[in-house]
């Protein structure tokens, strides 16, 4: 049995987590850990909003990586077809789309192993007219040099979005034409340029629970915590070696994803924890079960790179249902006073104004 985790106050965040006490948070009752969550969830937020980002696939397929989740790796016959990058017209029409919709952040991703100083102009570009919009940017190109995160904050760019997937030790099953070392070194690159960052995984791969928290750790102990973490339930895409596997074996279980969800809500506990791929499969009731254990940002749009995400009905009428809006943007973690006996002592041992039509458009009042 490992020792009780006990702080005096444990909604502050701290880097100096051990993988034994986040195993021992994952192994707390549920309703014991969902609850501790929650509670520190409102010290940073208010529980009734959600941060709302739109992404939108810049340049689809053809990737050199071999990701063994991914329907855009050229490794896999997954009947995609590679597209060239989008012309900044059609990037801009898009991003207007999503602010309409009720997107706050408005993010780009293209299927390279990195940056090309070719492409970086271009990029830029999009970057900075998208600001112009009065949205939020973020980018997920791969991995950068620091010069070039550099330009892509003079550019405008609000968010670097770099994954570090999965634990280390699970690591080479996922993906072995990069290291987690080249993941962590391309953080640090955005974090010296002054970007925001925007990193999480995916669950579901068929790593054990010991993995999920390794993952966890990563997050916990980095110099700074995620702005954004982001948790992915893996979506199956037939003819890559995960998607096969798990069509087999059986997905992640929802108690799971939503232990996880609350762990990561715990051990980073300013970070906007998003509910992205995987959301389309999810009932409301578990997305709703995800949101009081700490989850408080969505994917929005119907679609999230190539795998689906609900539709934007789908969407309003849940958050209208369960009494939630959107976010303000920009908005950050501000702490909040603790209310008298709220008890945020912390035991985890082994014995357990939009347009109409737009997300933003609800009154939840």
């Amino acid at each position: 049995m490992n020792a009780p985790v006990r702080f005096a106050d444990t909604a502050l965040p701290r880097h100096d987590w051990t993988r034994e006490e986040i195993e021992a948070l994952f192994d707390l009752p549920l309703m014991d850990l969902v609850f501790q969550a929650a509670q520190v969830h409102r010290r940073w937020f208010d529980p009734t909003e959600l941060q709302l980002s739109q992404l939108l696939s810049i340049k689809t397929g053809g990737c050199a990586e071999n990701c063994g989740y991914c329907s855009q790796s050229a490794s896999f016959k997954t009947g995609l077809k590679a597209e060239k990058l989008m012309d900044l017209d059609t990037v801009l029409t898009a991003a207007k789309a999503a602010q309409a919709g009720g997107a706050q952040r408005f993010c780009m991703g293209a299927a390279w192993r990195d940056l090309k100083d070719r492409d970086l102009p271009k990029v830029a570009a999009m970057i900075t007219e998208v600001k112009a919009l009065g949205l939020e940017t973020c980018v997920t190109l791969g991995m950068l040099k620091a010069e070039q995160a550099v330009a892509l904050k003079e550019a405008g760019l609000d968010y670097y979005n770099h994954n570090l997937d999965t634990s280390p030790e699970y690591y080479d099953k996922v993906v072995t034409t990069r290291t987690y070392d080249d993941r962590l070194e391309t953080l640090q690159h955005v974090r010296d340029a002054g970007l925001s960052t925007c990193c999480g995984g995916i669950v579901g791969m068929g790593e054990s629970r010991q993995d999920r928290a390794s993952f966890l750790h990563q997050l916990a102990t980095l110099p700074i915590h995620p702005d954004s973490l982001p948790v992915n339930a893996l979506v199956p895409v037939a003819g890559t070696p995960l998607g096969d596997r798990i069509k087999r074996e059986g997905e992640i279980d929802g108690i799971e994803f939503v232990r996880t969800v609350a762990v990561a809500r715990l051990v980073c506990p300013k970070s906007m924890v998003r509910l992205s791929a995987g959301r389309d499969d999810m009932s409301r009731e578990l997305q709703a079960l995800c949101f009081l254990a700490g989850a408080n940002s969505i994917f929005i749009g119907g679609k999230l790179l190539t795998t689906p995400l609900p539709g934007m009905d789908q969407d309003s009428l849940m958050l209208k249902d369960l009494g939630m809006k959107p976010m303000a943007m920009g908005v950050e973690a501000v702490e909040r006073p603790v209310a008298d006996g709220a008890g945020y002592q912390l035991s985890a041992s082994r014995s357990a104004d939009r347009p109409r039509g737009s997300i933003g458009s609800l009154d939840a009042n």
